[in-house]
This record gives structure tokens, C-alpha cells and sequence, in this order.
């Protein structure tokens, strides 16, 4: 299994046809660097494919996912949020089943209304 001990959202659309050479320069152009073990999701203008690079520390893995019908639950586009929002684990799983991951907190306590 690959490790990943954080994952980044990229808020700005990325062309699907990418691979993961010109991911990895999306990545070092606009956050700087790539660091081992950290993952990087990117989506297409539709919302219903995403891709998931991740360097492993001594290579490139890219992943894809795909949507048949609906969308992923994204940000906006980059603007308040910057190049990227970390997401933790339950963020994520929930993010590639296409649920709202945003609301997880809200969603994991009952109260009485």
C-alpha cells in the first residue's frame, strides 16, 4: 500500500488528459514543492473525474476516478480558499464517493432540534 499522510485538494480544474508529469508541474508551480508521501487531487471542469497523484518518495503514482452519473462535491474554484485545501481521511473517502464531504462534522453529532 502506498502511504499518505496528507492530502491536498487543488481547487483549480485541471484537462482530464493530463498526465502525471504535468501534474506534478501543476503541483511544483503553484504550492512550491511536492512532498513525499502527500497526495494531490485535482477534477475536471465537469466535476465528474478526478485524479489523485501521489509521490511515493521515490516516484509519481496517478490514479483516476470517474463519476457515471452526478458530480463530486468540490470547492469553489481558487479564490478565498488558495491553491489548495488539505482534507483528512473521512474527508477524502467521502469526497470519492461523491458525498459532501464539507459537512462530515455537522453530520457526526445528533442534536435535538
Amino acid at each position: 500500500m502506498i502511504r499518505i499522510d496528507a492530502l491536498w485538494l487543488c481547487t483549480h480544474c485541471q484537462d482530464m488528459r493530463a498526465g502525471a508529469d504535468r501534474l506534478l508541474s501543476v503541483v511544483v508551480n503553484t504550492l512550491g514543492k511536492a512532498h513525499a508521501h502527500h497526495g494531490y487531487l485535482f477534477v475536471n471542469a465537469r466535476a465528474n473525474r478526478i485524479k489523485l497523484l501521489v509521490h511515493d518518495g521515490f516516484g509519481i503514482w496517478c490514479a483516476t476516478r470517474r463519476l457515471h452519473a452526478g458530480q463530486f462535491v468540490w470547492v469553489q474554484r481558487e479564490g478565498a480558499q488558495g491553491p489548495a485545501v488539505q482534507l483528512s481521511r473521512q474527508q477524502f473517502d467521502a469526497l470519492v464517493l461523491g458525498l459532501p464531504w464539507q459537512r462530515l462534522e455537522a453530520w457526526s453529532v445528533i442534536r435535538r432540534t
